[in-house]
């Protein structure tokens, strides 16, 4: 198994038909986002889709500096396509990469040597937030890692707002199990 898009991995595809009527609470809403229906594909990211990945990082940190060389991002991108324990997933509508987030596997040597995943980077395109998307995206990468045997799975935010983290909770996830301390180098 290797980096983003590797053959062994291609069997994780998954397709999910959605109609616009969704039962929430109890009570069905209509028409999210003026669509009436939508195919979205979750999927490992491809190694020639930088450009659509780098343009959906630009609503994660718009106020990210650009690397000193252009060449920066096809090298470090290429290292992490190698990379076995470094998973891309994207969800994709009408042929476009509307959301992704980023799973990596920790190698550890406790809970009788399970590994961990640590989930960055989850970002959805504005015109494609509120429609479940970016749920269906982090339960993939939640079932990924549990077949690949974790233990647990972490995710880290710099959100503070009550909305995003009802949202990570509502996914899967648990505030306050442990405590997160970050150092900015």
């Amino acid at each position: 198994m290797r980096g983003p898009a590797s053959s062994s991995r291609t069997s994780r595809r998954k397709t999910l038909s959605r109609r616009r009527w969704w039962k929430r609470g109890g009570r069905q809403g209509r028409e999210c986002g003026g669509m009436s229906a939508e195919s979205v594909t979750i999927r490992d990211i491809r190694p020639d889709e930088l450009p659509a990945l780098l343009e959906l990082y630009r609503h994660l940190h718009a106020e990210d500096d650009e690397p000193s060389s252009p060449s920066a991002y096809a090298q470090v991108w290429e290292g992490i396509c190698a990379n076995p324990l470094l998973h891309y997933f994207g969800a994709e509508v009408d042929d476009r990469l509307v959301a992704t987030c980023t799973l990596t596997i920790i190698p550890n040597l406790t809970r009788a040597a399970r590994p961990y995943g640590v989930i960055e980077n989850v970002v959805t395109h504005p015109d494609y937030r509120k429609r479940g998307i970016a749920t269906d995206l982090l339960r993939h990468a939640l079932d990924f890692a549990k077949a690949e045997h974790c233990y647990k799975v972490m995710l880290l935010t710099s959100r503070k707002d009550e909305a995003t983290l009802r949202f990570y909770e509502q996914a899967g996830f648990s505030a306050g199990v442990k405590t997160g301390f970050v150092a900015k180098l």
